[in-house]
Parts: C-alpha cells; sequence; structure tokens
C-alpha cells in the first residue's frame, strides 16, 4: 500500500477555475467535405489551462460527487473539476496512471497505473496495489479503460517507449479482481466504449488509425472483431471516445484538432474544431449528461498557448449514464 506522506504525494491542491470563452459562436462542419455544411455553435470553454496537461487523459464523469476527474499521464497527477464549486483539484501521483474508475457503493475508485491496477482513496490518501497483467512486458502502461453494462472493466496497455512495439493488449477486470486478456499486439490502445444496449465494445488502435469493434456476449468474451471506421491520415489519429444516448461514437482526434461524431454504422456525421491540435479524450457529464468535457495535450507542443487544457462543449446532444465498477 502507498500512502500519502511530506513529499506532496497525494496531497490535494485546490483552486478556483476561471473559466474562459474562446468567443460568441465557432463553427464546425463535416470533415468529409460531402456537403460543404456548416452549422454554428456556442464556442468551448476552456475549464482548466494553467500551463496545461502534459497528456491529459481518463476522463471521468462521477455524479454522486458533481464532478468531473481526468489523469495527466506525464506529470503524473489526478485532477479533479467540481461542477458546483468550479473549483479544481490536483493530486501528485507516484506513477503513470491512465485512468480512474468510480466503484459501486463505495468510496474508493479502481485506477490503472504503469504498475498495474489499483484502487484509491483520496482522503485519507492511500493506493493499494491489486497486481499487473503484463509482468513479461516491463514496458508496458495502462492507457484508458471503461466499465460495461455488466461491472466489468475493459483496459488497454501500449508500449511506453520510442518507438512503440506492438505489446499492447486488451483486457477485462472482473468485480473478484480476476482479469483476463481478450485481445493483442496493438501499437497504442485508446477507447473503449460500448453500444447503448451493451452489445458492442470498441476499441481502438490508434497508430492503425482504425477503431474496431466486437461483439460482447453476456459471458464477458469478445468474437466477430471487425474494422468500424478507419481514420484517413488528414483527420489525425484516434484517440479516446464515448457513446452518446443515440448510439453514436464521440471520437477525440489526435493531431486533429477535433471530437466528431459517428454514426452506429461509422459513417462520419458531425465534427468540432477545438484550439488545440491533440485532442485525447472526451466524456458527458452534468445532471443531464448534455455537457462534453474534453482533454488535450501540450508534449510536444511549443506553439498552442491552449494545448493541455480542459475544454467543455455542448454539442446538443446527451450521454449515457456510466456504470460503476461492480467489484
Amino acid at each position: 500500500m502507498w500512502h500519502g506522506a511530506w513529499n506532496s504525494i497525494g496531497a490535494p491542491n485546490t483552486e478556483l477555475t476561471r473559466r474562459k470563452s474562446l468567443g460568441r459562436n465557432l463553427t464546425y462542419s463535416r470533415l468529409d467535405g460531402l456537403d460543404g455544411a456548416v452549422v454554428n455553435m456556442p464556442a468551448p470553454e476552456v475549464i482548466a489551462h494553467a500551463g496545461g496537461d502534459q497528456l491529459g487523459e481518463g476522463l471521468m464523469w462521477s455524479a454522486r460527487r458533481n464532478a468531473v476527474f481526468w489523469v495527466d499521464v506525464m506529470a503524473p497527477a489526478l485532477r479533479c473539476y467540481h461542477l458546483d464549486s468550479g473549483q479544481l483539484t490536483r493530486w501528485a501521483m507516484p506513477e503513470p496512471l491512465g485512468w480512474i474508475i468510480e466503484r459501486a457503493g463505495r468510496d474508493d475508485f479502481v485506477i490503472g497505473l504503469k504498475s498495474g491496477f489499483a484502487t484509491l482513496r483520496l482522503e485519507p490518501f492511500a493506493i493499494t496495489r491489486i497486481g499487473s497483467p503484463e509482468p513479461d512486458r516491463p514496458h508496458n502502461r495502462l492507457n484508458d479503460a471503461k466499465v460495461d453494462q455488466a461491472g466489468r472493466i475493459w483496459a488497454g496497455s501500449k508500449d511506453d517507449r520510442e518507438p512503440e512495439q506492438p505489446t499492447g493488449a486488451l483486457y477485462r477486470l472482473d468485480p473478484g479482481f480476476a482479469w483476463s486478456r481478450h485481445d493483442d499486439h496493438y501499437l497504442c490502445t485508446n477507447g473503449p466504449t460500448f453500444s447503448p444496449d451493451g452489445t458492442t465494445l470498441y476499441h481502438t488502435d490508434s497508430f492503425a488509425r482504425t477503431v474496431f469493434a466486437f461483439d460482447l456476449g453476456d459471458d464477458g468474451q469478445l468474437q466477430n472483431k471487425r474494422s468500424f471506421v478507419r481514420f484517413q491520415e488528414s483527420w489525425g489519429y484516434p484517440d479516446g471516445m464515448t457513446t452518446d444516448a443515440a448510439g453514436f461514437l464521440w471520437i477525440a482526434h489526435w493531431g486533429g484538432g477535433r471530437v466528431s461524431r459517428f454514426a452506429p454504422d461509422g459513417t462520419l456525421a458531425e465534427s468540432i474544431a477545438l484550439p488545440a491540435s491533440q485532442i485525447t479524450n472526451c466524456v458527458f457529464a452534468g445532471a443531464e449528461l448534455d455537457r462534453l468535457f474534453v482533454t488535450s495535450a501540450a508534449v510536444g507542443i511549443s506553439n498552442e498557448p491552449l494545448a493541455g487544457a480542459l475544454f467543455e462543449l455542448r454539442p446538443g446532444v446527451r450521454g449515457l449514464t456510466p456504470t460503476p465498477f461492480a467489484g
């Protein structure tokens, strides 16, 4: 177990956010250029910047806390934006982490660290190791995760070296803390997300520019892996994603400076441009699940003032209620 100590690991750092609107209207259009339609919408708001996240990721909406959590993988740090007060809280972490997920009926969380799965309690700060699914892959780290309707965590891993090797895999963590590997040989896993009925799992190999779809059975087994959407080179790379109530996927574009909405058949519906090129993740939040929060990354960027910021959008659709981990 890791406990917070005098060296500031786990010590919360709080501040009030200074929300910044980027203008009266932002225009966005279809990326495929088939009709050239342009639609005006309220501009995104900058929620958190202050130098920006090196690698913002792992967004999670907590209804019980009325807060959005996310991580800065490379800092490493856990961050939180409280919707009622506007307060921002940051906890320094002892090693890189990729995501945070709530547990049903409990006050603590499950997190994905470079060293593997762990539980996290914030007050008092304590990390308890669960175990590593990849003791034979020491250069990997856990990268992104979501919970299916049965309360199981699906988490991907990736090689943390450059250039990356195809050692990433997709794992399932069951409520009893047993894990199993269900797909393999990814360069950079991202996602996952699910269809509204829970029967389809979507998962990404970012460097292959491909989002895959799987049939997800009640027993937690995956079948019928297929390509759902392949990004054009000009779109950048597919990164984190979420699903709205109509079953459309919202996908962040790393290197593409936008989030896009894809129909259940994989066709592009719309895109929303953002003032940062490395867009990493998105989540629906708020009492009506109609607020879309988006993370970004500043790593390797020197000429973008808002690189690494947390943005808020009002896309005019609603998300799905997240399921907590059942363990």
